[in-house]
């Protein structure tokens, strides 16, 4: 995730769908769950709200800062399933990280408890099924990083009984045991522990989740894993060429593995020209602090300065949904589906500014031809057989004692 930051300036809408194309959006939404992949609003309400569950039933936007979900959205975007984040900083390790890690599994828990008449857990997928047929929304927890599980398998196993569902190899840090997209590499990719590590996922039938690995790492756990596996929220690098996308070469071993990529709205794995701006930003805010050293009102002066001369550029559904097309392209429409990022980040496309905005990408993808079968697959389908692969996967395993392997600490 990124930490968002204090304001989200709303997007403009997107150009409205016809009265035809939002009935066909609702008419295979009705069939097949919506299934996002990553959302972190749990992290969010940890960190600005005291991890308090209440006001959410609408009007989240208000709040300060202002949050891209809430259970009003949730319904307008047709979300029928939801993969929610339990995220902690990666530099959290040992103890503290699986205390802090239960501690979001239970503000998920007292989340969906707050709002039963919206919200119900899943930990499988005819769970999933079954709740949206139901007309709720089917809840989801997927553990942001491997430094999570505090080096012990056995925290791995019991985090797998408290509900999560996948766990994201590592975060914005390398581990012990696998190199991250965005630190220096350590492993070469995934260490003889780090393929531990996918195994023991595969025996409890824990999805395998490759956001934020290095592509060494994607390879090595696509080698390793014997089910299928995901990206809870990633982009294609073909089209930004950011650490955190996946290439055509993971894309196509990705297809054979049978996984999927869930296209992620962040922009600046989007657009290639977001991703340099934000570099640029982020340099001009050092080189400002270093020439205005004590004088804090220069400094920001100058930054906002720069900033006007230099404005953000725009982000549109066409992008993401080009990202959709090519990993469709790629791996074909099997292994595509939707890993928004919201209220992880603190920018997003033009009309997908929060979690209402999915029917607007739809619809760009109906302009752009895809038939209801593809645009079922995108929705929720193909995470629903990769799920299914994955508890297949465990029940061939059943045989298999559980890994007692204690982990190497981070480097």
């Amino acid at each position: 995730m990124l930490i968002a930051l204090a304001l989200i300036a709303a997007a403009p809408e997107a150009t409205p769908a016809t009265p035809a194309i939002r009935a066909r959006i609702d008419r295979i939404l009705r069939a097949t769950p919506l299934i996002d992949g990553h959302n972190d609003l749990a992290e969010q309400l940890a960190e600005h709200r005291q991890s308090r569950v209440d006001g959410l039933a609408s009007g989240a936007a208000r709040f300060d800062p202002p949050l891209m979900t809430d259970i009003a959205r949730l319904r307008a975007g047709r979300v029928g399933g939801q993969f929610w984040s339990v995220y902690i900083p990666a530099s959290v390790h040992g103890d503290e990280a699986i205390r802090r890690t239960i501690e979001q599994i239970d503000l998920v828990e007292r989340l969906i408890a707050a709002y039963p008449r919206d919200l119900e857990a899943a930990t499988t997928a005819d769970d999933i099924v079954r709740i949206h047929g139901a007309g709720r929304i089917a809840s989801l927890i997927g553990i942001e990083g491997g430094h999570q599980i505090g080096e012990s398998m056995a925290a791995l196993r019991q985090f797998y009984r408290l509900g999560a569902r996948y766990m994201t190899l590592t975060h914005f840090a390398t581990t012990g045991w696998a190199d991250s997209a965005t630190d220096d590499p350590k492993h070469g990719g995934l260490s003889p522990e780090g393929v531990a590590v996918v195994r023991e996922m595969n025996r409890l039938g824990m999805l395998v989740d490759l956001s934020h690995v290095s592509e060494a790492t994607m390879l090595g756990a696509l080698a390793a894993s014997r089910a299928p596996v995901i990206f809870s929220h990633s982009s294609a690098k073909a089209l930004d060429p950011h650490p955190r996308n996946v290439g055509d070469g993971v894309l196509r071993r990705l297809a054979a593995n049978g996984g999927l990529v869930m296209v992620n709205f962040y922009p600046g794995y989007v657009s290639e020209a977001f991703w340099r701006w934000n570099a640029d930003e982020a340099a001009e805010e050092a080189r400002q602090k270093s020439l205005h050293a004590g004088d804090p009102a220069g400094r920001d002066a100058a930054i906002a300065a720069w900033k006007a001369a230099h404005p953000r550029p725009l982000v549109t559904v066409a992008q993401v949904a080009d990202h959709i097309d090519h990993i469709a392209r790629v791996a074909g429409h099997d292994h595509v589906g939707i890993g928004g990022d919201l209220d992880g980040i603190e920018a997003t496309p033009e009309g997908l500014n929060d979690v209402g905005g999915y029917p607007a990408l739809f619809a760009e993808l109906i302009r752009r031809g895809w038939s209801d079968a593809d645009l079922a697959k995108l929705a929720g389908g193909n995470l629903l057989r990769v799920m299914r692969g994955a508890e297949a996967t465990a029940r061939a395993m059943q045989g298999v004692g559980p890994a007692m392997d204690k982990l190497p600490p981070a480097p």
